[in-house]
């Protein structure tokens, strides 16, 4: 986020994103409650009662805080990559792009919901039955890939949010520890603060191995709710305060570049899709509404109100801070307590938010893995597989401790195919037996093209910075103050 099923997300934090379930006996259950966590509810009905769904304004309200995560917060950095005059542009298009084809998406599961009388239709499932209804023979054939598709790139976007919160988490819980003998409740002064040099940030990280475990240890959704409203809280708080202390004592923007290197632009690609990953709150989001008819409008409004967020953070951090901006911006914050507070208020929140973006790539793994052993083995199994996927991504986050490249790396990889590869090429082959016009196909083919070339030179370049830096991991072992 972008798990609701939603509970971003990411890109976010609060936020999860899953639409998408595996194909076993309990993949139906799984769905509804992944259409419920969108609100908290927890019906176990398979057939959604709409009096019982959420307003219009509620569904904007999910929508925009499903976007609200650590993707907003590498944004200013982002926009270093690209330029001034170049990232808020290019942000701008990329919002447009990524809502329409969410409204692509939105439409051909409506498409299949009616031509197979189905009250609902998730991402998989939408682009199994578009290979389905391919002209291409092969494709019909193997249309069961569509599906496997969807759920293995959901899966490495879910994982790859846990180990950017684990980044996350140790960066700024170790700036906090750093310049705790240092914090005042004057933030106004102008002086350097050195910090205290403590351990490795990497020792951060597996420390908080063992409280991540047992938050994924919870698997009921209702109590995962309350983590996700606790999560929720916090970092809107934090963004508020952030937000206003940028928005002060603004410098000369003539000193930054208008456009920057083109070599830096592929990894303000893959931070800003990673933030646009909201596509998999769309379709829950959608089914949990009173009146679906209005959703459309919806989707547009919060999308333009998440674009415009996006902008004006990133414009501002970058404007700020310059090309002193640090992959989080939180990390650039004065060494007061007030500030030292958003960090901390962060940390709660990215702890919550763990949990709820692990129950996506859980409910996807574990439900088929137990099916495979007897009843006793069960548990002990699920267990298992939840201590190997929490530390996976612990051992991925250690091996990657720069946050921005773990961000533009998730984001190139999975959040392109999710959010600008697939839907295009659905809509192609949903609608193109009934007659869809040369212009639509070239379009479709150009976004999907675009998101390929993001997709590998975002890869590309976020696994060359990793090889150039090495061992070399000072960037997010230590961190000096200017107040």
């Amino acid at each position: 986020m972008p798990v609701t099923k939603s509970t971003e997300g990411p890109q976010g934090a609060g936020t999860l994103k899953l639409d998408i379930v595996p194909s076993s006996p309990s993949a139906k259950q799984l769905q509804d409650k992944d259409s419920n966590f969108v609100d908290g509810s927890s019906s176990e009905s398979p057939g959604l009662d709409k009096t019982k769904g959420i307003t219009g304004f509620q569904t904007l309200v999910h929508l925009v805080k499903g976007n609200m995560g650590t993707g907003i917060l590498g944004l200013p950095l982002a926009v270093k990559n690209a330029g001034i005059l170049m990232g808020p542009l290019s942000l701008l298009v990329m919002g447009f792009i990524a809502c329409h084809c969410m409204h692509i998406l939105v439409r051909c599961a409506q498409h299949f919901c009616r031509r197979l009388n189905k009250p609902f239709m998730d991402y998989g499932d939408t682009v199994m039955h578009g290979l389905e209804a391919s002209p291409s023979a092969w494709l019909r054939d193997h249309a069961h890939w569509g599906r496997h598709t969807v759920s293995f790139f959901l899966i490495v976007t879910q994982l790859g949010f846990c180990c950017v919160y684990i980044v996350f988490l140790a960066d700024n819980f170790k700036q906090v520890v750093e310049a705790v003998n240092s914090t005042t409740n004057n933030c106004h002064y102008n002086e350097t603060v050195v910090l205290t040099p403590t351990m490795d940030s990497r020792l951060y990280m597996l420390s908080f191995l063992p409280f991540l475990l047992l938050l994924v240890l919870i698997r009921n959704l209702r109590i995962l709710t309350i983590f996700s409203l606790l999560a929720n809280i916090s970092m809107l708080v934090s963004l508020v305060i952030l937000t206003q202390f940028i928005a002060q004592e603004i410098p000369d923007p003539r000193r930054l570049p208008l456009v920057a290197s083109w070599r830096t632009y592929p990894l303000f690609f893959g931070t800003a899709i990673f933030s646009f990953e909201s596509i998999g709150v769309v379709l829950p989001l959608e089914n949990k509404m009173k009146d679906a008819r209005h959703f459309p409008a919806i989707l547009s409004l919060g999308m333009c109100i998440i674009t415009a967020l996006y902008i004006g953070i990133a414009a501002l951090g970058y404007l700020r801070f310059g090309d002193d901006i640090k992959a989080s911006i939180t990390l650039n914050l004065p060494n007061c307590w007030l500030y030292q507070s958003v960090k901390l208020l962060y940390i709660i929140g990215i702890l919550c938010t763990y949990a709820l973006q692990f129950y996506v790539p859980a409910e996807i793994v574990i439900p088929f893995a137990t099916s495979q052993v007897p009843k006793r083995w069960a548990l002990p199994l699920d267990l298992s597989l939840r201590l190997a996927m929490v530390l996976l991504t612990g051992i991925l986050a250690i091996l990657i401790p720069r946050l921005d490249l773990v961000l533009s790396l998730v984001g190139s990889v999975s959040s392109s195919a999710l959010a600008l590869i697939i839907p295009p090429l659905l809509e192609i082959t949903t609608y193109y037996s009934e007659g869809l016009s040369p212009l639509t196909i070239a379009k479709d083919a150009l976004i999907s093209f675009v998101g390929f070339v993001g997709f590998v030179a975002g890869t590309y370049q976020a696994l060359d910075e990793l090889i150039v830096s090495g061992e070399s991991v000072t960037f997010s072992n230590s961190t000096t103050f200017f107040q």
